[in-house]
């Protein structure tokens, strides 16, 4: 059974900095895309990074520069560290799993950061 939990969430002033983690059970990074999606109250899900299972980044324009995506094989982890953050920025942040042959996407509870003064 796969189950993904993020940690890290919370209120931060614009410009400053948190670091997000995923902590996944009963998936195999070397199979799987894992990233992550962030939802905004009234908006989509939007995509915002991926790491492939050869270790290739991938990130969502309005992130690119400001946002890092990792991952710990040994601890079954995968981060977002985000910089410079904006009010705009404000959403719950969904960890996620997904085979890169194809298939179902397993998806986490989600994490809520706030982003204001």
């Amino acid at each position: 059974q796969v189950q993904l939990v993020e940690s890290g969430g919370g209120l931060v002033q614009p410009g400053g900095s948190l670091r997000l983690s995923c902590a996944a059970s009963g998936i195999v990074f070397s199979l799987n895309n894992m990233g992550w999606y962030r939802q905004a109250p009234g908006k989509e899900r939007e995509w915002i990074a991926t790491v492939t299972p050869g270790g290739s980044r991938n990130y969502a324009n309005s992130v690119k520069g400001r946002f890092t995506i990792s991952r710990d094989i040994a601890k079954n982890a995968v981060y977002l560290q985000m910089n410079r953050l904006e009010p705009e920025d404000t959403s719950v942040y969904y960890c996620y799993g997904r085979r890169a042959s194809g298939g179902s996407t397993y998806w986490g509870q989600g994490t809520q950061v706030t982003v204001s003064s």
